[in-house]
C-alpha cells in the first residue's frame, strides 16, 4: 500500500507499507497528514496472488480529502475477489 498527497497537479509519495495480521499498516504517515487531497493505493493483485486467489481488481485506489488534520482518519478497505468497499472509520 502507498499513501500520496496531491501537490499542485502531482502526487507526492508520503509512505508505503504492508498490512499486518490485523490488516492494518502502522506508521504509514508518521508525521501525520496535512489538509488536502490524499490517495491510498492498494496492491490487491499481490494480496490475492499471495493467498492463491484470483481477483478481479488488481489495484484499488481510494482518494479522499483531509479537512481537519487534527482529527483521526481511518480508511478501511473491505475486499473480496470480485468486490470492494471503503468508508471513513473511527
Amino acid at each position: 500500500m502507498t499513501l500520496h498527497r496531491l501537490v499542485g497537479e502531482e502526487w507526492e509519495l508520503l509512505g508505503e507499507g504492508l498490512t499486518d495480521s490485523d490488516g492494518r499498516v502502522a506508521g504509514l504517515a508518521p508525521d501525520g497528514l496535512s489538509a488536502g487531497v490524499h490517495r491510498l493505493e492498494f496492491d490487491t493483485g499481490a494480496y490475492f496472488a499471495s493467498s492463491g486467489q484470483t481477483g478481479f481488481y488488481p489495484e484499488v485506489d481510494v482518494t479522499f480529502e483531509i479537512a481537519d488534520p487534527d482529527e483521526h482518519y481511518h480508511v478501511p478497505l473491505l475486499l473480496s475477489p470480485f468486490a470492494f468497499s471503503t468508508y471513513r472509520g473511527s
